[in-house]
């Protein structure tokens, strides 16, 4: 009786054995970019309890994401906070994988912009350079435009 002789090698038989990105940087060319990598604007769904997550992604690994950012209900007093000149620190948090229920890219929807984009019409910063900032006494303060001085005020 014939028996079905499994190969060595891989689970996905039906995979090619080295990924795009190995063709890719052996042809010298790039195919795709991992649209998760570090550095990406992501909102993440969670549950247990069940958050909304929106920030950049630090790390992203079998065992959670890395990622700095802030909860969804807080983004408009975000942007007014930043906007304002107020010291705000990001959340550097991690969830581990169980937790996680969704990760999807800060994009755009047909006409709608995406929340990067509404917050940098908002404050005119961008939300990748103020989440990756390095952080001076745990906050990072916008730097806002300096008013200028009264007639007979001395120079700041």
């Amino acid at each position: 009786m014939p028996v079905a002789k499994a190969t060595s090698g891989s689970d996905n038989r039906a995979m090619l054995k080295d990924s795009l990105r190995e063709d890719a940087a052996s042809s010298g060319t790039v195919r795709s970019r991992d649209p998760f990598s570090p550095g990406s604007m992501v909102i993440v769904t969670l549950c247990n309890p069940r958050e909304k997550f929106w920030g950049m992604i630090l790390a992203l690994a079998q065992e959670g994401l890395g990622m700095s950012g802030i909860e969804l209900a807080s983004f408009e007093d975000l942007a007014v906070m930043v906007k304002e000149g107020e010291p705000f620190s990001p959340a550097v948090v991690f969830f581990p994988m169980h937790r996680i229920e969704r990760i999807e890219l800060d994009l755009p929807d047909g006409n709608l912009p995406s929340l990067s984009q509404r917050f940098s019409a908002k404050t005119g910063l961008e939300p990748s350079a103020l989440l990756s900032s390095p952080m001076a006494n745990g906050a990072f303060r916008p730097s806002a435009p300096r008013p200028a001085n009264q007639p007979g005020e001395e120079p700041a």
